[in-house]
């Protein structure tokens, strides 16, 4: 019997969630995720040294800030994961713009033409960026452009839909996020079936196939195997190189759970502003907590690969 990886591919598009590229090479999946944390991580390994001496050489000669120095390492491991990946790598706008919709949509616009100068076309690239009422609006902008966006720290049905009417082409819903929130509230103990973020991805799945919304979904964000073959049929699964090789060493069966046939039940559909937006968010503490918490780990750990690079800056000077 083929591994759960090779079936899951049979019906789920595979992503890689991690900047980590020997792992990439190794699974083969389809597409590739970064954001500020992974980043951070695979720039302290020395087999991206290269692409951090490039950034800093550039931003040496250029006189260029830590920022733009940060923008040009994102590009860097980007430009290399599309050497790898046959399909789509998600680049994240800077999280301490994600209250500010004219400034994400700069930003996205700037990474596009960024890498369009390395040669590589906006069609193989997603922009990443919080699905608050800012960002959707950003998208909204950027969709009509013919800037793809994936819409990331993801909690509840009505980040779904915002973004779903802003045109996004992709949503990140965070499953194992969701499922810390309630552990530590209290909740449990869940199964695979009854785990809170695996719940919340289906649901928006379902809203999504029952009425026609073209957004694709990604589960992301997981805590075990158990939460992915839950999971398994949705759209796409951004997954970890850790989980990626337990499943790939699993020979055991795993069953369809998601289908566009039979995405299950869904709420009537529901009009959106900002105002019922807003209240809506506010009414789920779950999702008001994780978005804002989310937002501010990213912040911090791009503040912290800014610091790094300024260090780097100051030494080469």
């Amino acid at each position: 019997m083929p591994s759960k990886l090779d079936q899951l591919r049979a019906m789920t598009t595979v992503v890689a969630d991690t900047g980590d590229m020997d792992s990439i090479r190794a699974f083969k999946p389809t597409d590739s995720t970064t954001n500020p944390s992974l980043i951070l991580k695979a720039a302290q390994l020395p087999a991206y040294a290269h692409l951090v001496d490039e950034a800093v050489a550039w931003g040496r000669k250029a006189g260029a800030p830590a920022g733009a120095v940060t923008d040009r390492l994102a590009i860097n491991f980007g430009a290399e994961l599309t050497r790898i990946v046959p399909g789509r790598v998600s680049t994240e706008v800077d999280a301490d713009l994600s209250f500010d919709t004219a400034g994400t949509i700069a930003k996205a616009r700037k990474l596009i033409a960024d890498y369009e100068a390395r040669g590589v076309g906006r069609e193989r690239i997603l922009i990443k960026i919080a699905a608050n009422w800012e960002g959707a609006q950003a998208a909204a902008v950027l969709q009509r452009e013919g800037i793809d966006c994936n819409l990331t720290l993801m909690f509840s049905l009505p980040q779904a839909i915002a973004c779903a009417d802003a045109g996004a082409f992709l949503v990140s819903p965070f499953v194992g996020r969701i499922f810390d929130w309630h552990v530590k509230a209290g909740g449990g103990p869940y199964t695979a079936e009854t785990d809170p973020g695996v719940l919340s991805v289906r649901a928006i799945y379902a809203y999504y196939k029952t009425y026609g919304v073209s957004t694709v979904v990604m589960g992301a964000s997981f805590r075990n195997a158990g939460e992915i073959e839950a999971l398994a049929g949705c759209d796409r699964l951004t997954i970890s190189p850790q989980l990626l090789d337990e499943l790939a060493k699993d020979q055991g069966p795993l069953p369809r759970k998601m289908s566009p046939d039979a995405p299950g039940p869904a709420p009537t559909r529901i009009a959106l502003d900002e105002k019922r937006f807003r209240w809506m968010l506010n009414e789920d503490a779950m999702a008001t907590e994780k978005l804002a918490e989310g937002i501010r780990t990213f912040a911090r750990d791009l503040a912290a690969l800014r610091d790094m690079v300024g260090r780097r800056l100051a030494k080469a000077a």
